[in-house]
């Protein structure tokens, strides 16, 4: 069944699963997934199994999965199985950010969202928490480029909680830290106070907040609410050690992608799939393979997040 009790905007309802409606309504914890990971993010047909694994993560712990998306221009939050089905394989889903969502609405295409557009949709449904990968920020040579990504102003704009391990590696991390606080978007750690790089423990960067349980997530939360800040809360959290992808081999990779996109001509929206095609090949994978253990890692920490801050306990 579906509900469209929230609006994204006049005349275009939200569609939201009854499960994920209840559960709303009801004060129980929720978390929001995006779909971009799915039909953008991951290969076939190892991207519908990572799908389902990550609601399976969820529902294990009691949690309601609502992985965000657009059907035939139907903005879903909460996906069934045969619509999540269908954008892990369908060959004609583009990838929407917020600025997209009205075109992709209007045109009845098929979409994934993003961090930003999950983020504003997840919101509008009423829902607190939001896990991902890692989040945009801004590119390196952005000063000549002013290459950055919508996430960003979504994440200033949407108070939601995002966990995520970092931004993605490939990008300028410490400039995506400062326009983060320029926008004053709350970041702080799990357990470390140091800034995580997506496939690696340790983006370089230093965080001066940590927090060490889902309990003080919640509290950070609830005091956000309170003070009627309108910004998202970004909840840093490293992918395991032992997960990672090994450090040294990562910046030489990086390196050589980067100098093959350049003498390649690539530019714009082009040169993150790129790069990051470029790790996965020249990894044998290994990038992959991180990139799914850190969602894993942030699904899981989301789900407690989400527990505690609906009243119902942290990690059994």
């Amino acid at each position: 069944m579906r509900s469209s009790g929230a609006e994204v905007a006049s005349g275009v309802p939200l569609v939201v699963a009854e499960q994920v409606r209840a559960a709303v309504a009801d004060g129980r914890p929720v978390v929001a997934l995006e779909s971009t990971i799915i039909s953008h993010g991951l290969p076939r047909p190892r991207n519908l199994e990572v799908a389902r694994e990550l609601e399976a993560i969820l529902g294990d712990l009691g949690v309601v999965p609502a992985t965000v998306g657009v059907v035939a221009g139907r903005p879903i939050v909460g996906l069934g199985a045969e619509e999540l089905e269908m954008l892990a394989t369908a060959s004609d889903v583009v990838k929407a950010s917020v600025r997209e969502l009205p075109l992709a609405v209007a045109a009845r295409r098929h979409a994934a969202t993003t961090v930003a557009s999950t983020a504003f949709l997840a919101r509008a449904a009423g829902i607190a928490c939001f896990a991902t990968g890692g989040i945009g920020g801004v590119h390196r040579a952005a000063a000549e480029t002013f290459d950055e990504s919508s996430d960003l102003v979504a994440l200033a704009t949407t108070p939601v909680t995002v966990v995520c391990a970092g931004v993605k590696s490939i990008l300028d991390v410490g400039a995506t830290l400062e326009r983060l606080e320029t926008l004053s978007v709350t970041v702080v750690g799990y357990g470390t106070r140091r800034f995580p790089g997506f496939y690696l423990v340790d983006s370089g960067h230093e965080l001066e907040w940590s927090v060490e349980s889902p309990q003080q997530v919640a509290a950070v939360m609830a005091a956000r609410d309170a003070l009627g800040l309108r910004s998202a809360i970004v909840v840093a959290n490293p992918v395991e050690r032992e997960h990672q992808l090994d450090p040294e081999l990562h910046a030489s990779l990086v390196a050589e992608a980067l100098e093959a996109a350049a003498e390649a001509g690539i530019a714009g929206k082009a040169v993150t799939p790129f790069l990051l095609d470029h790790l996965y090949v020249a990894s044998g994978g290994a990038s992959l393979e991180a990139n799914i253990w850190a969602v894993r890692n942030n699904v899981n920490l989301a789900a407690h997040i989400a527990r505690a801050a609906a009243g119902s306990g942290g990690p059994a």
